[in-house]
């Protein structure tokens, strides 16, 4: 009989199964759930994009593409970031990757060697821990809290900077909080970087999500920083692509042509049809980014305003599409808060812990979804929040 304990990979145990995808699943079993749990864009992929695609379909266009992509849509890629964001690439500082999360995992696995540190702002998207963990680095929790706006500092940074520290992920704009970090806090960390060796992993997929006044400074744009980071980016939440399954990294050459290597040894390449869209959305869809960053921005003001009325105490986020709301005044913890919800009022949001041990007290909540969607949702919370403050109530 076989021994399965003994064949799996112990760091592949270890892992901590997503908090986001548990809640998905219980949501989908029930008909009348209002879901909020998913960072998924509720508009259609712009028709100019989809149109692209079918095109490349009747055109027969569904060979492998070059292991780094297609040649056109990494040279758009160069000319978006220079127009977009002030960044200077070569197209072959380019690496075309099956969504952002494969750009993010490529980058860990061709920087970080067994017993290497990762210093990982906390609370965070889910994958950064793990895909450390198999490679056999140290994740170096650093949290953060609403009090200095789920911002990392540089005195965090240069505190856990040891001889064994190899990289930085800067999460920002964040998903869970919506926290982004200006200019001068991006300064001031990339002065603690200048004398070090530790590389950068920026993923910056929610770049063209953000609501603040002043202009947005993607981290590689700063003096000294663009060779020592890889910029992370992609299609999924800036052009509502989630299942086309494309992103990107751009960086120095040599950490792009490893993560290449890796790249064409386990995936081969990114979709083709994906690819041929991705130009089209490069080059026509500025306006369909601005249509759609309208109305997160709408739907964000909404939500702050009605969590903060009910009594949910919510940082005013000025990225991506999430709130980030504090429930400890309830007395449950963020798992009970969510599956308490989810089961008496059908309402699906994401535990604050799921995202590290410094998001428990809070709940993540999607804005993604359609005005009307989101006010159901938020009178069920008001119910609920009323039934559990009732004497009567069973915790």
């Amino acid at each position: 009989m076989m021994n399965y304990d003994a064949l799996l990979s112990p760091a592949a145990k270890e892992m901590r199964p997503s908090g986001i995808r548990k809640f998905f699943d219980l949501a989908s079993e029930m008909p009348d759930c209002i879901s909020l749990g998913v960072g998924e864009p509720d508009f259609a992929t712009p028709w100019i994009i989809r149109d692209t695609a079918i095109s490349a379909l009747e055109q027969g266009k569904t060979k492998y593409t070059s292991n780094a992509g297609l040649a056109p849509l990494r040279e758009e890629i160069t000319r978006y970031l220079s127009r977009r964001f002030g960044l200077s690439y070569k197209a072959d500082e380019i690496l075309v990757t099956v969504g952002g999360s494969e750009a993010i995992d490529l980058a860990i696995r061709s920087l970080v060697s067994p017993g290497d540190e990762v210093l990982i702002p906390e609370p965070c998207f889910v994958c950064y821990e793990p895909i450390t963990t198999l490679t056999g680095g140290i994740p170096v929790p650093l949290p953060t809290t609403a009090e200095n706006g789920f911002r990392l500092s540089a005195k965090q940074v240069k505190d856990a900077i040891t001889e064994k520290t190899k990289l930085l992920i800067l999460p920002y704009p964040n998903n869970p909080t919506g926290a982004v970090l200006p200019e001068s806090e991006l300064e001031e960390i990339a002065a603690v970087l200048r004398d070090t060796n530790v590389f950068v992993l920026s993923d910056e997929i929610y770049a063209e999500l953000y609501y603040g006044k002043d202009p947005y400074i993607s981290f590689a744009r700063l003096p000294g920083m663009k060779e020592r980071t890889v910029y992370v980016n992609g299609f999924s939440k800036t052009y509502a692509m989630t299942g086309w399954r494309l992103g990107y990294a751009a960086g120095p050459l040599p950490v792009i042509q490893l993560m290449k290597k890796i790249h064409q040894s386990c995936i081969m390449c990114a979709p083709t049809m994906s690819q041929y869209a991705a130009i089209t959305a490069l080059r026509s869809a500025d306006e369909e980014i601005e249509r759609m960053r309208s109305e997160y921005d709408t739907r964000r003001r909404y939500m702050v305003k009605k969590l903060n009325e009910i009594g949910l105490t919510t940082f005013d986020p000025e990225g991506a599409f999430y709130v980030f709301p504090d429930i400890r005044s309830t007395g449950l913890t963020s798992e009970e808060f969510c599956e308490k919800l989810l089961r008496s009022k059908q309402v699906a949001v994401i535990p604050g812990n799921a995202f590290g041990s410094s998001g428990e007290g809070y709940v993540r909540i999607s804005y993604a979804y359609s005005y009307a969607h989101l006010e159901k949702a938020v009178n069920r919370i008001v119910a609920f929040l009323k039934e559990i403050s009732s004497p009567s109530y069973e915790r």
